[in-house]
């Protein structure tokens, strides 16, 4: 089985792609977060 040697730019490349992806999941779980707890509190208002 051979091995794909990447490049330094490609390796950095993967990197900030992952680091992005990261972030956008993190912040999707932030707002299904938020978003869950406006729906409890606004039901239980009122």
């Amino acid at each position: 089985m051979e091995l794909v040697k990447l490049t330094e730019a490609q390796r950095k490349s993967r990197r900030n792609r992952n680091v992005a992806l990261g972030l956008v999941l993190a912040s999707l779980v932030i707002l299904f977060y938020a978003i869950t707890i406006v729906k409890i509190g606004g039901g239980m208002a009122g």
